[in-house]
């Protein structure tokens, strides 16, 4: 029993690489193919730049710098769009109010807003309101959702039982909308690192990533514009991760227990 599990648990882990190390072996061909470095440089050119860039002095604060930024845009999202989700499901005109902004919102380019608002807000704080705005709409949309498709019969057992107003938020209101929440969070986090980067290229805040970015696109360094490519995606799905086995852990805690 124990060597079925071991075997099922290696063929998944080679399941798993498969894909990148296909990836990469078709990146190395068409490196070689193309033989530019500034179109396509070489799976081992971007790692000896990927290393550099690890080992540089300037490396953990221009991460320090960026993640502050964009995870405060989407905390700040987060909590803005769940009090709002909640505040439309109790009033209607709340919700009538907020649903023309938010589709506004959502069909907005986000290099549109990122140009607009670089006239009314610094350089430095335009990743973080970028990031709010890429989150707030979609938290939104799922937890008001997730509110109205609510079963009534559990909150009308809820009325008989005379649970109260703290139980029946923690235990029924919360319980409703963790899916769609938790699916919100998922998706609103990955928009929000492109966001939030996409804001700092174009407003070039120093010290951040972006920065960094544009730099290496000036320059035509673009073994370095990959490396920080792959720091970027790295930092996304390490927050995502993160963050999602946190919220998690305080359901578990507060919401289903």
């Amino acid at each position: 029993m124990k060597d079925s599990i071991t075997n099922n648990r290696k063929l998944n882990i080679v399941k798993r690489l498969m894909a990148p190390i296909v990836l990469i072996i078709l990146w190395e061909l068409t490196s070689i193919v193309v033989n530019q470095e500034i179109l396509v440089p070489s799976p081992f050119r971007v790692l000896s730049s990927l290393y550099g860039i690890l080992l540089s002095k300037a490396f953990v604060n221009i991460i320090i710098y960026s993640c502050l930024r964009i995870m405060l845009g989407f905390f700040i999202g987060l909590a803005v769009g769940i009090a709002l989700g909640f505040l439309g499901y109790k009033v209607p005109a709340v919700n009538m109010f907020f649903d023309p902004i938010i589709r506004i919102i959502k069909a907005t380019p986000v290099a549109s807003f990122i140009i607009l608002c670089l006239v009314w807000i610094s350089s430095e704080n335009l990743g973080i309101f970028i990031s709010f705005l890429m989150v707030m709409p979609i938290i939104y949309t799922n937890v008001y959702e997730g509110l109205i498709s609510m079963n009534r019969e559990i909150l009308d057992m809820a009325k008989v039982y005379k649970i109260s107003p703290i139980k029946k938020f923690l235990h029924i209101y919360l319980g409703e909308i963790t899916a769609p929440l938790m699916g919100g969070i998922k998706l609103s986090i990955g928009l929000c690192w492109k966001a939030g980067i996409a804001a700092e290229v174009i407003g070039i805040p120093k010290g951040s990533i972006g920065e960094k970015l544009y730099e290496a696109k000036v320059y035509l360094e673009t073994p370095r514009l990959f490396a920080w490519t792959i720091i970027i995606i790295l930092l996304s799905v390490f927050f995502e991760k993160i963050f999602l086995n946190l919220v998690k852990s305080i359901w578990e805690k507060v919401v289903w227990n």
